[in-house]
């Protein structure tokens, strides 16, 4: 149906663009290059793409979008869905669907750009630099090639809210699926919180000398992270992710430049025999490797993989990011920025870093190898604003997720109402008091978190897009499309498929190294206490 709203995009105004899957291309082409019209193709990840059918009709819970039918088996032409949400929504207090694609760039750019980057170089101190930065391409590749994947799903199904919706619909509309995916999508973002409680505990101990208790610090930090949280949409939120954003890029550039002008890294002994006797770390040159260092373990290469992984890894929250853009096509000029800096900043930083602090002298973060303490305090001073805003993004996802759930079709939801900003501040509230209670009741937490990110990241980094993917392609070539490939269909589909066993991979030898991790760490001696005061800092 046409929309004659002024907010509402000229593209989205006429069903042209979006054709029912009966309508849309019979050759079965898996080339990711949907036919739009007789005679005529839209690149994939590109802004002008022609949009296919949809896989599966509107889910139940989700009717009060399906506005083109009253028969739930029909196909809804997903402009009538977008069209239709941008003008009712132009008389709201509160209007979701008002980010721009800068402003969805800014989301990416604070997801992204964090503090995860100053954890490259000890990637590269284990891995070697060269496959280290190998690495670092091919994943970024992957992760860029998987959210387009995610884009082209919301553009064909635009009444989705989050990646538990796009759960549910790929594995045939189960319910099972969507609490399946909503237990892990909610664990994972609260855990994510209580890394960021804890590690903005960590910088309050590092630059205040340890000047109070550790949990007092935790619970400084999960308040202020609460307020922050408290704007209701992305592009209010697009503000803080810029400053966000800005002042990380600031942070990582004053380390690596800290780390080449002081004289030596923090533990460095010009002796090469020396061994430091409590961290065994060899004294010597800075050492730095092109390939692993002989005696490298799976577990350690594999640690240091996934970590490098689990920057990029970060499709979770793209659905909800895409809910709320005026124009959902513009998506693809957001995540090519951002792939861009990325591949750029966390190799740059990395490496350099690396180069200046070798091997043995390595640390993750990076920060605790400047063995310069001013260096260290100023560089990692303005790291403060993704600190608190990385976890803040994550409890917003959090929040909308049950905030939409409750309060679907009600004025709450749009309103300014006290009910709903009440409800709003309270959800928050808990998912802050459920962040900060697992992080400082679990004593191994991080080697847990990295468990949680191999079972979750397996799952919302490559297994459901790469079904998503095939399950696309099913609808825009019909029954008989595998029959009907061509070569590059088939290479497709065979890469899809490769996606898949990748998520089965850090399902299995993910979850294999970090339950091993934490069981080092029990070994080692090197796992807290609960609710422990004791100092954290770098």
């Amino acid at each position: 149906m046409a929309v004659g709203n002024e907010n509402v995009p000229s593209e989205l105004k006429s069903n042209k663009y979006i054709h029912d899957a009966e309508n849309d291309s019979g050759n079965g082409n898996l080339s990711g290059n949907i036919d739009a019209e007789r005679g005529g193709r839209s690149k994939f990840g590109t802004s002008d793409k022609t949009v296919g059918g949809r896989i599966a009709p509107v889910l139940p819970h989700l009717k009060g979008y399906d506005f083109g039918s009253d028969d739930s088996n029909s196909d809804i032409a997903g402009s009538d869905i977008l069209g239709k949400q941008i003008e009712l929504e132009a008389g709201n207090d509160i209007q979701y669907r008002t980010c721009s694609w800068q402003k969805t760039a800014a989301l990416l750019f604070s997801e992204y750009i964090c503090l995860a980057i100053m954890s490259f170089p000890w990637s590269y101190s284990v891995l070697g630099l060269v496959p280290g930065l190998i690495l670092t391409v091919v994943v970024a590749g992957l992760v860029l090639y998987t959210s387009l994947v995610v884009w082209e799903f919301c553009l064909r199904h635009p009444e989705v809210r989050d990646v538990c919706d796009i759960g549910q619909m790929l594995f045939w509309g189960k319910t099972w699926a969507w609490y399946a995916t909503a237990v892990m999508f909610l664990l994972n973002n609260t855990f994510i919180q209580g890394l960021h409680v804890l590690v903005s505990a960590k910088y309050l101990n590092t630059i205040t000398n340890h000047s109070q208790c550790t949990v007092v610090f935790a619970v400084i930090a999960a308040i202020i992270c609460w307020l922050c949280s408290l704007p209701r949409t992305f592009s209010a939120l697009a503000k803080l992710a810029t400053v966000s954003a800005f002042f990380t890029f600031l942070s990582v550039l004053l380390a690596a430049i800290f780390a080449g002008v002081e004289p030596h890294p923090l533990g460095y002994n010009p002796d090469p025999s020396y061994v430091d006797p409590v961290t065994g770390i060899h004294g010597g040159p800075p050492k730095v490797t092109a390939i692993p260092i002989a005696g490298t373990t799976f577990v350690a290469g594999m640690n240091a993989f996934l970590n490098i992984s689990y920057t990029f890894i970060g499709q979770i929250t793209l659905p909800s990011f895409i809910a709320e853009m005026k124009n959902p096509k513009d998506f693809p000029k957001a995540l090519w920025a951002v792939t861009l800096a990325e591949i750029l900043v966390f190799g740059i930083i990395g490496a350099v870093i690396y180069a200046f602090t070798g091997n043995q002298y390595m640390t993750a973060p990076a920060f605790g190898s400047l063995g310069n303490e001013v260096f260290k305090k100023v560089s990692f001073s303005f790291m403060i604003p993704t600190l608190i805003f990385l976890g803040v993004l994550y409890a917003s996802v959090s929040a909308r997720f049950i905030f939409f759930r409750i309060f679907e079709g009600t004025r709450h939801k749009s309103n300014h109402t006290v009910v709903g900003w009440a409800a709003w501040a309270g959800i928050l509230g808990a998912t802050w008091l459920g962040a900060f209670i697992i992080a400082e009741v679990i004593p191994f937490f991080s080697d847990l978190l990295s468990l949680m990110s191999s079972l979750f990241d397996s799952f919302f980094g490559f297994i459901f897009w790469g079904v998503a993917y095939i399950r696309m392609r099913r609808v825009d070539g019909g029954v008989t499309w595998l029959k009907e490939q061509t070569p590059y269909g088939y290479m497709m589909l065979t890469f899809n498929i490769v996606i898949i066993f990748i998520g089965l991979l850090f399902l299995s030898a993910g979850t294999y190294t970090s339950v091993q991790a934490i069981i080092d760490s029990y070994h080692a001696g090197a796992v807290g206490g609960v609710f422990t005061c004791k100092t954290n800092g770098l």
